[in-house]
C-alpha cells in the first residue's frame, strides 16, 4: 500500500503539475487550419494526467543554486516534452501496442497512428525549441549545454537506446547486468539529465555534479523497480496503463530475475544511496530527498 505523500511533496508535484499544463497549454494553441489534428493530439498527450517527476525534479535541482524559477520550468517543460513524446511512440502498436496512458486513451487511439508519429516527432522539435530559446536563459552557453546534454540522454546512447534494447528483451534471457543497463538508458538516463539541467542553469561546472548524478543514478533504478512491482501488483486504474505485460511477454525484469522480496529491498537501498548521494546539501535539498523516497511508495 502506498505511503500517503509528505503534505510539501504533495503541493510542490500539485503546483508543478499545473504550472506544466499551463505551459503546455500557451505553447499549443490549436490553429484553425488543417494542422488543428496535430495540435489536438499534442495537448491530448501532453496536458493533464501523468507525475510531472521530471520537471519536479529539474525545478528541485535548480532550486538548490537560486536559479529563476521560470527558466527552472521552461527547462523542466522541455524534459517533460521529450518524456511525452517517448510515451505516445512507446505506446504505438509497433512497439509496446498499448491502449491507455495516464488513464485516458492513448494517441493513436483517440486520433491515428499517422497523426501519433507526428505529434510526438513535433514534442521533440518543441522540446529542442525550448531549450534553445533566448527566453529559457540569456547566456547561449547554458543553452547549447542544456541542448547537448538532452540529446544526449534522449538519444542511441540514452532514452531511445534503452527502448531499442527492451524491443529486443522479449525471450531474449538478459541477465541482471544487461536489464540495469537497459532500464540506465531508458529511464535513468532522461532523469539524470534533469538533475544535471538544474546544475548547468546554475552554472555549476560538470566537476561540481557528481553527487547529483549519483542521486540520479540511484533514483533511476529505483524508480523502475518500482514500476517492475507496479506491473505485478499494481492497480491498473490506479496506474492509468496496463499492468502485467512485462510478465506476459517473457521479458527479464528486476522481479523476474531477483524475486518481489529481493527487488524490494534493493530499491529501498537504492534509495537510501540517493539521498546519501545530497549529504553536502542542507534543507535545500530537502524536495530531492522526498522525491526519493516518494520513487518506491507510489502507486502509480
Amino acid at each position: 500500500m502506498a505511503t500517503p505523500l509528505p503534505a510539501d511533496l504533495r503541493a510542490a508535484m500539485a503546483q508543478i503539475a499545473a504550472a506544466v499544463d499551463a505551459e503546455f497549454d500557451a505553447l499549443l494553441p490549436v490553429p484553425d487550419d488543417a494542422r488543428r489534428p496535430l495540435y489536438e493530439a499534442m495537448r491530448h498527450a501532453a496536458i493533464g494526467g501523468g507525475k510531472r517527476l521530471r520537471p519536479l525534479l529539474v525545478c528541485a535541482s535548480a532550486q538548490l543554486f537560486n536559479v529563476d524559477p521560470q527558466a527552472a520550468l521552461r527547462t523542466g517543460t522541455a524534459i517533460e516534452a521529450i518524456h511525452v513524446y517517448s510515451l505516445i511512440h512507446d505506446d504505438l502498436p509497433a512497439m509496446d501496442d498499448d491502449d491507455m496512458r495516464r488513464g485516458k486513451p492513448t494517441v493513436h487511439k483517440a486520433f491515428d497512428e499517422a497523426t501519433a508519429i507526428l505529434a510526438g516527432d513535433s514534442l521533440h522539435a518543441l522540446a529542442f525549441g525550448l531549450v534553445a530559446d533566448p527566453d529559457t536563459h540569456p547566456d547561449p552557453f547554458v543553452r547549447a549545454e542544456l541542448a547537448l546534454e538532452l540529446a544526449r540522454a534522449s538519444g542511441p546512447a540514452g532514452m531511445a537506446g534503452g527502448q531499442m534494447m527492451d524491443l529486443v528483451a522479449d525471450g531474449a534471457g538478459f541477465d541482471l547486468a544487461t536489464v540495469t543497463r537497459l532500464q540506465a538508458l531508458k529511464t535513468g538516463a532522461l532523469i539524470g539529465v534533469c538533475l544535471e539541467a538544474g546544475a548547468i542553469l546554475g552554472r555549476v561546472p560538470p566537476e561540481g555534479r557528481a553527487g547529483l548524478r549519483g542521486y540520479a543514478r540511484d533514483l533511476g533504478l529505483a524508480f523502475q523497480i518500482a514500476d517492475d512491482l507496479l506491473d505485478v501488483e499494481g492497480d491498473a486504474a490506479a496506474v492509468g496503463k496496463a499492468v502485467g505485460k512485462d510478465a506476459a511477454a517473457g521479458k527479464a525484469t528486476f522481479l523476474s530475475l531477483l524475486g518481489v522480496d529481493r527487488a524490494r529491498a534493493q530499491a529501498s537501498m537504492l534509495v537510501d544511496q540517493a539521498v546519501e548521494h545530497l549529504h553536502g546539501f542542507g534543507a535545500e535539498a530537502d524536495l530531492l530527498r522526498q522525491v526519493a523516497r516518494y520513487a518506491v511508495e507510489r502507486d502509480r
